[in-house]
């Protein structure tokens, strides 16, 4: 009977044994589980706030492109337009300046906005008119102003 006993005990400490084991195999997988849905979502946010990081990053650089593409525009017809003016005024200078404005002149029309293609018009339309020096480099002071507030603008944003 003893060894009966002995059997019967064994076979409690065994059968405890399996279901602590069990028990605690089940609680660590759930732990498990609720540690690697943890985890996963810390890597969705980690990847999310890279993402945002990176749309931010080429923005920036897609306005700077912009603006560049923008300034050299109106630079581009402010040294035509200046060309004009010089072959206007001094008789010097290069056949194909009027040409070279109107490339110009339309690179600004395209590229905008309206109030620095209104300015653009008018010093075009000044040269044209052949008008005074006077009312020359006020359209040129107005383009300038005008091409100085629309960098500024699209700077901001």
């Amino acid at each position: 009977m003893c060894l009966m006993g002995e059997w019967g005990v064994a076979l409690i400490a065994a059968g405890s044994a399996l279901a602590g084991s069990l028990i605690t195999g089940w609680f660590t997988g759930r732990a498990g589980s609720s540690q690697a849905a943890a985890a996963r979502h810390a890597g969705d946010r980690q990847a999310d706030a890279l993402l945002d990081t990176v749309r931010a990053t080429l923005g920036e650089q897609r306005t700077i492109r912009l603006l560049d593409l923008r300034r050299q525009t109106y630079v581009q017809f402010l040294h035509a337009a200046e060309s004009a003016i010089l072959t206007l005024r001094a008789g010097e200078g290069e056949g194909n300046d009027r040409l070279a404005l109107q490339r110009a002149f339309s690179a600004v029309l395209l590229e905008g906005p309206s109030e620095v293609a209104r300015a653009a018009r008018k010093m075009v339309d000044a040269l044209r008119a052949d008008l005074s020096w006077d009312d020359l480099e006020s359209a040129r002071a107005g383009f300038v102003e005008a091409a100085r507030v629309a960098l500024q603008k699209a700077g901001e944003s």
